[in-house]
């Protein structure tokens, strides 16, 4: 019987098996939990798929998953569409998603509840942390799709309002890729030195229309509440439409109805701000003519209860007119005044009293010359004698034998001085070595610390270098 059984090889059994479940099966929607659903750095995803009693392995091609707008996750509940195939190489067969989504609305918000909560639970939602927006922002940086109607939306209201440089930050607002370059767009902006050749934006509007909540899956992504969070730049969230809310709009710093909403937020109008401006300006104007008018009517009541000049000065002109009156009268008194102490000191002044007061001055004059002349004549007497005394002491040939005994003292001592001296000896050969400063150096240690000696021989000097002198270093001709 063994003879009659066909023989195969394993890869016409894996390839039979193939095509029987292909054929058997095609298409289908399958509903379960995901499970180990990962990604590998092809960009393609494998898992698996199950419910209580059974699991089927998944693969989604980089194409597909490009395309999602959520991002999967262990757990969640799904509708996978796809083609039922085999893998030879592994000996099992798997599902090839072509398209795949959340099992239901409540199961994808329950998942964006969970994240909500965690997020908040680490403060990324505190009010605290908010920060305020700019009266007037210089610069403007847009994260958005540069081909949407968003971002005409926003610079049309922005032009209305007030115009402002724009700084366009493209990204992908649906896919996968979209929560990862929104994340980047706005760590971007951040990173942009103030001062440098491009503008630093003062705000950042992070905006994009309305969709489901599918759509939106990029702005509950928690790479990008953490980048929103972490924003320096004030931001302002401006995703969907009015009823719409995303995890974003918790950690932005003001969120947006709509894209058209935050641009209005952003800058206020020009022609509002000229108008009160010039309402500002008119009042202004009026404020200092009253105040001009006020001060005027102030001065002039001052004024009127000042004293009229005419009367200051005519008072002062009568007692001028007083006082001339008195003063003869005054310089008369004070004359008699004077002429009567002048007669008085007269009539005591008698010139016996003079006399007798010469007479007395000219007797003590008298008496002190009298006194004077011994008492000088007495030391001239005793400075004579000691003159004498002291001239009949000097002999001429004492003096002269004490000058002759100097002199051989003296010429004995420089043949001494001769024969000892250094003159003697350095004419025999020796030499004296001395520093910079003029001292004697006596040893070889002390002569190496030194830069500069100087030889003295019987016959002059001579400089030596113990290193050789530095030379001098040419300056630039220039």
């Amino acid at each position: 019987m063994s003879e009659n059984t066909p023989e195969y090889s394993v890869s016409e059994i894996a390839g039979a098996v193939k095509r029987t479940v292909e054929a058997a099966f095609g298409q289908v929607r399958v509903r379960g939990e995901l499970s180990q659903f990962r990604r590998q750095t092809s960009g393609h995803w494998y898992g698996r798929l199950k419910d209580e009693r059974a699991v089927l392995e998944l693969a989604m091609w980089k194409g597909v998953a490009a395309g999602l707008s959520f991002r999967p996750e262990d757990g969640m509940e799904v509708i996978a569409t796809g083609r039922l195939t085999t893998y030879p190489g592994g000996s099992r067969y798997q599902l090839i998603i072509d398209r795949l989504e959340p099992a239901g609305v409540g199961a994808l918000l329950a998942q964006i509840e969970a994240r909500r909560l965690k997020l908040q639970a680490e403060g990324l939602f505190d009010p605290a942390r908010k920060k305020p927006l700019p009266w007037l922002p210089g610069v403007i940086g847009v994260v958005t799709s540069p081909t949407g109607a968003v971002i005409r939306d926003i610079l049309h209201r922005l032009g209305d309002r007030f115009p402002r440089h724009v700084l366009v930050w493209p990204v992908a607002v649906q896919g996968e890729a979209s929560a990862g370059q929104v994340a980047a767009a706005i760590a971007g902006f951040n990173a942009i030195a103030p001062g440098g050749p491009i503008a630093r934006p003062d705000l950042i509007i992070v905006a994009r229309g309305g969709g489901s909540i599918e759509d939106l899956a990029a702005f509950n992504e928690e790479i990008v509440v953490r980048a929103a969070a972490a924003s320096r730049i004030p931001l302002i969230s401006a995703v969907g439409h009015e009823t719409d809310t995303t995890l974003i709009d918790y950690a932005a710093d003001w969120r947006a109805p709509t894209p058209t909403a935050a641009a209005e937020r952003a800058v206020p109008v020009r022609a509002e701000l000229a108008a009160n401006l010039a309402m500002l300006h008119g009042r202004l104007d009026a404020a200092i003519v009253r105040g001009w008018k006020l001060r005027r009517e102030r001065g002039l009541a001052l004024a009127r209860r000042l004293p009229q000049p005419r009367n200051l000065i005519g008072l002062a002109g009568q007692r001028v007119d007083d006082l001339s009156e008195r003063l003869p009268t005054a310089l008369s008194a004070r004359l008699a005044r004077v002429d009567l102490r002048v007669t008085n000191a007269a009539g005591r002044l008698r010139p016996a009293l003079l006399q007798a007061r010469l007479d007395r001055s000219v007797e003590r004059l008298a008496g002190s010359a009298a006194r004077l002349a011994p008492a000088l004549a007495r030391p001239l007497n005793s400075d004579a004698q000691k003159l004498a005394r002291t001239g009949a002491a000097l002999r001429p040939f004492l003096i002269e034998q004490r000058l002759a005994s100097a002199a051989g003292r003296l010429e004995q001592a420089g043949r001494m001085l001769d024969t000892l001296g250094p003159r003697q000896v350095l004419a025999r050969g020796y030499a004296i070595v001395t520093g910079p400063d003029g001292h004697v150096i006596a040893s070889a240690t002390a002569a190496a610390a030194q830069a500069r000696l100087t030889i003295r021989f019987g016959d002059g000097e001579t400089p030596v270098y113990t290193s050789p002198p530095a030379k001098p270093v040419q300056g630039s001709l220039f």
